[in-house]
């Protein structure tokens, strides 16, 4: 039976990525990433926990936090009645970028029916390529074992463009150095980052300046990018890449395979999805939060899969009332 969830959850889910984003952006710039996202792990955690839904996070903070918060693996949050979801989430996408004041750090968040969302813990890193929905019947799961410049070759045919006017989003990573030599040897341009793996995915899916997103990141990263991108008709590859000797033998150990490669769907099941990004440092596609004494201001974006809406949101909220998240708050507008 196919599962339908309420039409206005995402609009639930923004509560929750609103709550991260103006607890963080009063961490934009103290050169404080992690901190930052504790403190935004814990308010997104507290705004969760007040939703008529029955939640169960997939993929935790612990991986990346390197300790435990509320919304480590397997927690479940929520009232416990309302729908029952698997949830992925990530409080700060581009913490780094975020504690030096940089574009493009957003709290965001992916659901999906219980059992729709792939579990790859304890792995924590993938290798990902994402492009938008005129690209995304190019993409073939040989991509990710061939030279960059025959996929670039690939995206560049059906888009209809040059290679050279392609613009491709690279994590800056010493990992990524002959991918970024590979790149620029076939004529294509390259946007370097140090951080913002969903921001990027997210660019490349949504028709902004990006054509495709390349290289390894988080896995989460991964899902809940999944999520975007099947709401925005994208394509996307991705394969297990362990970048250490100890996370290698805990991805064998859980008998996951790190040959196999995921489509948004392998990674996601079914288009009962919804995705929802709130902006904490403005960037290409979202506004971050702005202070005005005892007021901000929040843009976020909404996707549904189900439908391929995408909302954009506009709140402004009153600081006098911060933290102060109440059940009646959390079935109301406000």
């Amino acid at each position: 039976m196919t599962t339908i969830l309420p039409a206005d959850l995402g609009l639930d889910l923004v509560r929750a990525t609103e709550a991260a984003a103006l607890t963080a952006g009063r961490w934009m710039g103290l050169g404080q990433p992690d901190q930052a996202n504790l403190a935004a792990s814990q308010a997104m955690g507290q705004a969760l926990d007040i939703l008529d839904i029955d939640g169960r996070i997939v993929i935790g903070e612990e991986g990346k936090l390197g300790q435990h918060s509320p919304l480590d693996s397997g927690q479940t949050v929520g009232s416990g009645s309302g729908p029952a979801l698997d949830i992925v989430l990530d409080p700060i996408d581009g913490a780094r970028l975020l504690a030096i004041g940089h574009s493009d750090a957003m709290a965001v968040i992916g659901v999906a029916p219980r059992g729709a969302m792939r579990s790859l813990y304890p792995a924590v890193y993938m290798e990902k390529i994402v492009v938008d929905r005129e690209a995304a019947g190019s993409l073939v799961p040989e991509c990710l074992d061939a030279p960059a410049a025959w996929t670039l070759a690939l995206v560049a045919r059906v888009k209809k463009k040059a290679v050279r006017d392609l613009i491709v989003f690279v994590l800056d990573r010493p990992r990524h150095v002959h991918l970024v030599e590979e790149i620029r040897t076939a004529g294509a341009r390259v946007l370097l980052r140090q951080e913002g793996d969903i921001a990027g995915a997210l660019s490349a899916a949504a028709h902004a300046d990006v054509d495709i997103l390349m290289g390894v990141g988080g896995v989460a990263e991964g899902v809940i990018a999944a999520c975007a991108v099947k709401s925005l008709g994208g394509g996307m590859l991705a394969r297990l890449a362990p970048q250490s000797e100890i996370e290698h033998q805990a991805v064998a150990s859980a008998g996951l395979d790190i040959r196999e490669v995921y489509s948004c769907d392998d990674l996601v099941a079914g288009k009962a999805t919804f995705f929802a990004a709130t902006g904490i440092t403005s960037g290409v596609l979202l506004a971050g939060v702005r202070y005005k004494g005892d007021e901000a201001e929040t843009e976020s974006m909404v996707l549904r899969g189900e439908t391929g809406t995408r909302r954009i949101i506009r709140a402004f909220h009153n600081l006098s009332l911060e933290f102060q998240i109440t059940r009646q708050a959390g079935n109301n507008d406000c």
